[in-house]
């Protein structure tokens, strides 16, 4: 077995408008979707990540605060699962809640090094 991140990729939830409901909804078809992971035994981790954005690139390390209206898509956030394949991680992907908004998931393996 091995373990891949699904990354997850989209426009940021205050930038949709959804009412309080639709928010509510879909937060319950996360933690639905994060259950049914920790129940098959395979959910290794994860985390929501905030749409506040800073970039530190180039030789100078140039410091740059981004917001969400500046970019396309944001990475909301990443699950670590464990699986045979990536063949068995996207059947996982299928359940993945935001594809209705045009979300992506993104399947990358870890690499594990050699100490």
């Amino acid at each position: 077995m091995k373990n891949f991140m699904m990354i997850f990729i989209g426009a940021d939830y205050a930038d949709l408008g959804l009412s309080p409901e639709e928010l509510q909804n879909r937060m319950g078809k996360w933690f639905a979707w994060g259950n049914k992971m920790e129940q098959a035994g395979i959910l290794r981790g994860g985390e929501a990540l905030t749409s506040q954005i800073r970039r530190i690139t180039g030789e100078n390390r140039t410091v740059t605060d981004v917001t969400s209206a500046e970019v396309k898509e944001i990475v909301g956030g990443y699950y670590t699962v464990e699986a045979k394949d990536f063949d068995a991680v996207q059947e996982i992907a299928r359940d993945f809640p935001d594809y209705d908004l045009g979300g992506t998931v993104e399947i990358r393996e870890v690499m594990v090094f050699d100490r």
